[in-house]
């Protein structure tokens, strides 16, 4: 019997909520940001940092988008990985930009199809682990509490 959409979310969001924060090693973290870098240098879109810009729904991102146009918003800057904080940015506008090219939603279901995608591309298993945990689990947590959880990385 397929799990409801609130019942996936209420699961991953318990994953997310009770597991304790992975350890990741120094040569997980510049790995990670490695390929990063590497997406990064092939994105076609000018990223602009806003404090105050953020989407109501991928629909609003995707018009940006489509003008080669993306806002990335300081909400999303509370990763707790660690690392320089333009890795942070890229991160968020490759996930973003999977959204849209995948023409995924901000719903679970949307989140999950987009960490699909940028899996595919990453070229390593601690990578997925890192991005599933951001993407699919962090996500899950926000939706079932209402506002951001406390940021951390997960490896249930």
């Amino acid at each position: 019997m397929p799990l409801s959409e609130a019942s996936k979310v209420k699961t991953l969001a318990k994953l997310y909520l009770e597991t304790e924060p992975a350890e990741i090693s120094d040569r997980a973290i510049a790995e990670l940001c490695d390929w990063l870098w590497s997406e990064f240098q092939t994105m076609p879109l000018n990223l602009e940092f806003s404090w105050y810009e953020r989407y109501d729904n991928a629909a609003e991102m995707f018009a940006d988008i489509k003008q080669s146009h993306l806002y990335i918003s300081a909400e999303n800057y509370d990763t707790s990985l660690g690392i320089n904080p333009i890795y942070n940015f890229i991160f968020q506008a490759v996930h973003d930009h999977d959204h849209y090219l995948t023409h995924s939603d901000f719903s679970l279901e949307g989140e999950i199809a987009t960490y699909n995608a940028t899996a595919k591309r990453s070229t390593s298993l601690n990578i997925q682990k890192i991005i599933y945990s951001e993407s699919v689990l962090r996500p899950a947590a926000y939706l079932a509490l209402g506002h951001p959880p406390l940021s951390k990385i997960v490896f249930p």
